[in-house]
C-alpha cells in the first residue's frame, strides 16, 4: 500500500486496520455466498464490506467506492 510521508502514522494504521477488518469480513462472506462481496470506502468506518446480493447490481454511486473484490465461494452448478 502507498502512503505519504505527509501522512500522520496514527491515521494511517487506524484506515489500514479499517482496510483489513472489511477485507477479512469480505472473505469469511465469500465462503457463504454465490455472490461477489465488494470492499469500498466509507466517510464513516473508512471501509466496509458489501455483499452484491444485497443490492443486486450495485449503483454506480456504490461501483465508484470499490476497493478491492472477493467472488462468491459458492457455486449451484455441478
Amino acid at each position: 500500500m502507498y502512503a505519504s510521508s505527509n501522512i500522520a502514522q496514527g491515521t494511517f494504521q487506524a484506515d489500514q486496520a479499517a482496510f483489513v477488518a472489511a477485507l477479512d469480513k469480505a472473505h469469511a462472506r465469500s465462503f457463504h455466498s454465490y455472490f461477489t462481496q465488494f470492499v469500498l470506502t466509507d466517510d464513516e468506518a473508512g471501509y466496509i464490506a458489501v455483499d452484491e446480493g444485497d443490492y443486486g447490481a450495485l449503483p454506480k454511486a456504490m461501483l465508484d467506492r470499490v476497493i478491492d473484490t472477493v467472488p462468491g465461494k459458492l457455486n449451484d452448478e455441478f
